[in-house]
């Protein structure tokens, strides 16, 4: 990956977890302090660190709303700071970076810089303005012992899963991530056809009963086929989203509006695999979405790898010029999904 790829990337998910973090206090500026919360969830050594200190995503929301208290208090104010709510950034706009987190984003992706987590957890360490070290003081640690933490930690992000040697004509994209959840509940909303429309935008609904689709469930170890299952070895009908998370309605053409969904593979607390078809859209190519789950400090360290098979004649031509552009849309999907299973877990 190169710096301004990282960069981009580490911009991109760390922006989008800081808003999300400032809309539940009902804010649209996010600051130095959300950007403190992405990186408390991040998977490079940035957040690694952070957790291995002991630092989670409740106690840093506690510091970070508890120093508002007292900056409030402090002005003189008298007013009474309401508890934040929900994550509402999805149903809202207007958002932005204050000028000084954007500019201290700006320097971590320098010539010279790694262009990451790590480098802008640094750049946020030596901010001047002590609300890190404030917000540091309140969970237990300062400064200096973040850094010291942070030079001892692996860099990058944890290596993904093994996965199956890549087949004949198939394409794969692979995106890790931190969820902050104990292992069995990730699994627990991965494995459930009912909860699959939290994690796949498309998807607005899937029906209580099984579709027509061939048997494809297999059980892995002690894994039992559970109420979430429905039926082992079916699969079922999903309808796609018909509105915005925000109410306006959502153009779907006709012949997508249905979705077949199969969960091919399942092993408990550790694996699970699903088929996504439209069966109205006769050129329609099979996607195939596999979650690999291990426990991490804090939480769950989730890899999502989606696959799917390349076309076939002409149209194999043409594709290797859109490669570039393929490869950047999966991303965005594969991040769209591993966010809104972290957001799923982060809401109250």
């Amino acid at each position: 990956m190169s710096r301004f790829t990282r960069y981009a990337a580490t911009s991109q998910a760390l922006s989008l977890i800081a808003m999300e973090e400032a809309s539940r206090r009902g804010l649209r500026e996010a600051d130095l302090d959300d950007l403190f919360l992405a990186l408390v969830l991040s998977d490079q050594s940035a957040g690694r660190a952070l957790r291995g200190l002991g630092i989670t995503i409740r106690s840093a929301r506690a510091a970070v709303e508890e120093y508002q208290k007292e900056q409030i208090a402090y002005l003189g104010i008298v007013a009474t700071v309401p508890p934040a709510g929900d994550i509402v950034f999805h149903e809202t706009g207007g958002y932005e970076w204050s000028k000084r987190a954007l500019k201290l984003i700006e320097r971590a992706g320098k010539k010279g810089r790694t262009a990451d987590a790590d480098a802008v957890l640094r750049e946020l360490l030596a901010e001047p303005s002590g609300l890190i070290a404030d917000l540091l003081d309140r969970l237990g640690t300062a400064p200096p012992t973040v850094l010291a933490e942070l030079d001892r930690t692996p860099a990058g992000s944890p290596a993904a899963p093994a996965v199956p040697r890549r087949q004949r004509g198939e394409r794969r994209g692979v995106n890790t991530s931190f969820i902050p959840a104990p292992v069995d509940e990730v699994w627990a909303l991965l494995s459930d056809p009912a909860r699959v429309p939290a994690w796949e935008p498309a998807i607005g609904a899937v029906e209580d009963s099984a579709a027509d689709t061939e048997p494809g469930l297999a059980l892995s170890g002690d894994t039992q086929a559970t109420e979430g299952d429905r039926q082992a070895g079916g699969g079922w009908a999903a309808s796609a989203r018909t509105t915005h998370p925000d109410g306006r309605p959502l153009k779907v053409h006709a012949k997508f509006r249905r979705r077949t969904i199969e969960l091919l593979h399942v092993d408990r607390g550790r694996h699970v695999e699903w088929r996504f078809t439209y069966p109205d859209v006769d050129s329609s190519r099979p996607v195939t979405v596999i979650f690999d789950l291990a426990a991490t400090e804090g939480g769950t360290q989730l890899s999502v790898t989606m696959t799917w098979s390349r076309h076939q004649g002409w149209r194999s031509i043409v594709s290797p010029a859109l490669y570039p552009l393929q490869r950047f849309l999966i991303w965005i999907k594969l991040f769209q999904i591993s966010n809104a299973i972290s957001r799923t877990f982060r809401q109250p």
